[in-house]
């Protein structure tokens, strides 16, 4: 088997595999506790956190309701809240072995890319704080320079991963066989389909359903958030 950090592109996910929680569910609850939303939001928030980790959501539906909490505001308008919400929510849930482990495939020569379900909006200040310059995620509609609540595009989610993948390789100038040499770091079975295109997939902090596929296919896996497997 190749030495760990022999290959070109690292790919990552980022919601309990660099990140010791869900991103969505954080900025709901963050919103919630700065009045930015009604309370009744929280119970659906909870459902869809269940649904997903069930494989029950559809990934549409899933994205939809975490655009719908920017609606109405531009990007600037939730500048300030972003910036608040790394400080209290992010930097506090990323352990040293995560910024370590990208930082490895960083100084070894390899482009590091964030792949995660999450949307943009919310992804991008984790992606920055862990030095990522290549961030794929869930894209938001925009009107006149507001967010409208409505995804934009295919969600990054389950085989639309693969899709946005193999679209963001393409702008890369890469083949599609780069992917038979990658690395792809992920907690969850909704990321099945990509982590079976690449050469090395390795189950981070890895949900039942991933562990038992994980160890039956001899497949790395990883303790990244300290938490135990």
């Amino acid at each position: 088997m190749p030495s760990l950090f022999s290959r070109p592109l690292a790919l990552f996910d980022l919601d309990h595999t660099l990140l010791n929680g869900d991103g969505d569910d954080l900025w709901c609850r963050f919103l919630l506790r700065h009045g930015l939303l009604q309370r009744d939001v929280q119970a659906r928030n909870e459902q869809l956190g269940a649904d997903y980790r069930a494989g029950l959501v559809s990934a549409h539906d899933f994205s939809a309701f975490y655009a719908s909490l920017l609606a109405g505001r531009s990007p600037a308008q939730w500048r300030h809240w972003l910036q608040l919400f790394l400080v209290q929510e992010i930097r506090p849930r990323l352990p040293t072995a995560a910024y370590a482990l990208v930082a490895a495939h960083r100084a070894a020569g390899h482009t590091v890319v964030l792949t995660t379900a999450s949307n943009r909006v919310i992804a991008e200040p984790s992606a920055a704080e862990l030095g990522f310059h290549h961030c794929i995620a869930t894209e938001l509609a925009l009107e006149g320079g507001v967010f409208t609540g409505q995804v934009q595009g295919t969600p990054n989610m389950r085989e639309g991963k693969c899709l946005r993948m193999h679209a963001w390789l393409i702008e890369q100038g890469l083949p599609p066989q780069t992917l038979a040499s990658a690395y792809f770091y992920s907690d969850s079975i909704n990321d099945l389909p990509l982590l079976s295109q690449v050469g090395e997939p390795i189950a981070v902090n890895p949900d039942p359903q991933l562990h038992q596929h994980a160890r039956a296919n001899g497949w790395h896996v990883l303790d990244v958030l300290g938490i135990g497997l």
